[in-house]
């Protein structure tokens, strides 16, 4: 579940303070708030925290900061929460896939453009994994239940219809040859929710980025069946193939990015340009990611931007060649 270890924390990280180092004309006059749309303990969740103890320990803020969790909606709760403070550079919310997503299938009215985008901060890869006991021993043992019979396989995701999950699902069975509305597809809230319904034998697989299953593939409850991704994960995962290899040409990743309330000046957006920029190159910060088999893809405010024009275009092509995309929606720019 994205385990940073907290003891790094004390081991001298230095960042400068950006302020000080004369590189933003802006300083937070109040309590940062780290706002969540998930429960305590998720991936996100756990980055919020680590991201506080950072910068509390290294004194790179002048403020105190809290993190807040909204969870509901797959994001949708705390998107609104972030919306009623336009203009406030003192609250930053960590979302995923579904900021898109959930615009696309007319889960949410809001989406990236609401928002000051600030950073993209990782991405990683989505597995397939079953409980450890389950008679499926391999993604093709998997494919061929769901291809005798789709409606007899449930599967768990997280958090909404139309997320990172949900679409590396519906690739996934769609180039498996599966119809993926036949598919029982039961929606939770969390991947750790995910885990204890795959647990208990409610579904028969599930679908989760790889920082959600650790733990309980450590632990020999779980076990992952493929990885949606270029090649081999590595790490723990490092004997678990990939879909291509195969037969399946599908890869598919979740990223994590930093937005902020929209209309924010060009000088706030500096301020916190600064502060990600600086956490992103430590080498705390790396080697935790590196443990993790995370990949650090920080962009900046304005290529974050640019990156989730892209990411909007091309997520809506694949949900309306999916059928989940809601009609006659517009592409955003």
């Amino acid at each position: 579940m994205f385990h940073f270890k907290i003891a790094l924390l004390a081991a001298g990280l230095a960042f400068p303070h950006a302020a000080a180092a004369g590189q933003s004309t802006w300083k937070p006059e109040k309590n940062i708030e780290f706002v969540i749309g998930s429960a305590a303990g998720t991936g996100t969740d756990v980055a919020a925290r680590i991201i506080q103890q950072l910068w509390q320990e290294t004194k790179a803020l002048d403020v105190p900061s809290v993190v807040v969790n909204k969870p509901g909606g797959g994001g949708a709760v705390s998107w609104a929460y972030l919306a009623q403070r336009s203009a406030d550079p003192h609250h930053l919310l960590i979302t995923s896939y579904n900021i898109v997503g959930g615009h696309i299938t007319g889960r949410s009215k809001l989406t990236y453009t609401d928002f000051t985008p600030i950073s993209l901060l990782i991405s990683e890869y989505i597995a397939y994994s079953v409980r450890a006991e389950s008679p499926i021993r391999s993604i093709l043992d998997l494919v061929n239940m769901l291809k005798k019979d789709p409606g007899s396989v449930s599967v768990a995701i997280s958090a909404a219809l139309g997320g990172a999950n949900h679409i590396a699902l519906a690739s996934f069975l769609k180039s498996a040859g599966v119809d993926h509305r036949k598919v029982r597809v039961v929606v939770f809230n969390s991947g750790r929710e995910s885990i204890v319904a795959v647990l208990g034998g409610h579904v028969d697989f599930m679908v989760a980025s790889g920082s959600a299953i650790a733990s309980a593939v450590t632990s020999g409850q779980v076990r992952p069946l493929a990885f949606s991704a270029p090649k081999r994960v590595g790490g723990t995962f490092a004997s678990i193939p990939t879909l291509a290899e195969v037969g399946f040409p599908v890869s598919a990743d979740n990223w994590r990015i930093v937005i902020a309330p929209k209309n924010l000046t060009p000088a706030q957006i500096k301020f916190w340009d600064v502060q990600f920029e600086r956490l992103t190159s430590s080498r705390e910060w790396n080697k935790e990611l590196e443990s993790q088999n995370l990949s650090n893809n920080y962009l900046d405010s304005a290529d974050t931007t640019k990156f989730l024009q892209r990411q909007y275009n091309e997520v809506k092509t694949i949900l309306m060649e999916l059928g989940l995309a809601r009609a006659a929606q517009p592409t955003v720019q």
